[in-house]
């Protein structure tokens, strides 16, 4: 009452009585906070709560509604269940779960002095009125009022320094955060390639298509897909490890597009015409290869000789278009011949088993 007559009487010095009110009431508040020091809780915390209340309660105190000490209590009660409530669950569970965890709790001390055991999740239920799965989930609920530091210690780990934490146990190092970097600098590379390669790589690498495949769709031969996805993937690797990436070039383009064969004719004189091939021949090609032949035979000479020294590699096309090559020339009397057949070439033809002469 007094309190509230000298504020009325000196409006001006409302903060200084009020600082004087609040200290002459900290006791209350301390013994109020003492009521719940048992509850887990740091009793500083709780203290400090109290003092908030005890602030709120003479902020709101009207003295023409009575006691100030009723209306104190009531206040800061009320602050320090809301700060159970709302601030001391690890992970907070809604406010009707922690009611009827509240209820459990002195049902459950209740049933076990009449049943001289602890009671199950269907007695409790029933002596709650709710069901058993409601009862289940509130006591999983209050398993997270409480929650483990990750950073405590272990005990007895056998380790003997003491220096293992609970984290430890927990969890792995996960692969693909390190792979995230990778991850969106290919994805900047990979705007970067021609649209057929790009799609290539789509379809190998995410469509899980065979080589064979690709070709199929894409109307190149399978060779052909292998080379691309070779250069393609070379050309990758070297950017992604490199701090300024390459650009993808038109020349580098043509070269890996470049499947044209080399294909030159001669005449050796003495009615022999030498036709020299360079590169790889397969589907792509093969009709080239066969363009060659035909032309040079049209010459009408004695001789045709196939130089191949520079052909790596052949595919069934490039020995179709051989084959035909060597029917057109027997229909024309003509002899045909094979000059620096490499290896590889060697043992395909002879699989075809092509009557063909192979020479130095």
């Amino acid at each position: 009452m007094r309190y509230g007559e000298r504020v009325a009487r000196a409006p001006a010095t409302r903060a200084a009585v009020r600082a004087e009110f609040v200290e002459l009431c900290l006791p209350l508040a301390h013994r109020l906070a003492r009521r719940y020091r048992d509850r887990g809780e740091p009793f500083a915390d709780l203290e400090q709560v109290a003092r908030l209340g005890l602030i709120k309660a003479v902020d709101r105190y009207d003295p023409v509604r009575g006691s100030f000490t009723a209306f104190a209590t009531v206040t800061i009660l009320g602050e320090l269940r809301k700060h159970f409530r709302d601030r001391t669950w690890g992970v907070r569970a809604p406010r009707r779960m922690q009611e009827l965890i509240g209820q459990i709790r002195q049902a459950g001390s209740d049933l076990t002095n009449t049943l001289a055991r602890a009671p199950n999740a269907t007695e409790l239920a029933d002596r709650l009125h709710t069901s058993a799965d409601e009862v289940d989930a509130a006591l999983l609920s209050a398993e997270s009022y409480t929650l483990l530091s990750l950073n405590s210690p272990l005990s007895g780990n056998g380790s003997g320094d003491g220096t293992a934490e609970r984290g430890d146990l927990i969890g792995e190092v996960d692969g693909e955060l390190a792979a995230v970097d990778d991850r969106l600098t290919l994805r900047a590379l990979l705007d970067r390639l021609p649209e057929r390669e790009r799609r290539i790589l789509v379809m190998r690498f995410y469509g899980s298509l065979t080589q064979s495949e690709i070709a199929e769709r894409c109307g190149i031969s399978q060779m052909h897909v292998s080379r691309l996805l070779s250069n393609t993937l070379t050309w990758l690797r070297h950017a992604m490890l490199s701090d300024t990436p390459p650009q993808w070039s038109d020349a580098h383009h043509s070269t890996l597009d470049n499947h044209r064969l080399d294909v030159t004719t001669a005449s050796s004189g003495y009615g022999t015409l030498t036709v020299a091939i360079a590169g790889e021949i397969d589907r792509d090609n093969a009709d080239e290869l066969r363009r060659a032949i035909f032309d040079a035979l049209a010459r009408r000479p004695t001789t045709l000789l196939l130089q191949m020294a520079t052909v790596p590699f052949i595919d069934a096309a490039g020995v179709a278009a051989l084959a035909a090559g060597y029917q057109e020339a027997r229909r024309s009397a003509v002899t045909v011949g094979l000059r620096g057949v490499q290896p590889h070439v060697r043992r395909v033809l002879a699989v075809a088993r092509l009557p063909l002469r192979f020479g130095g």
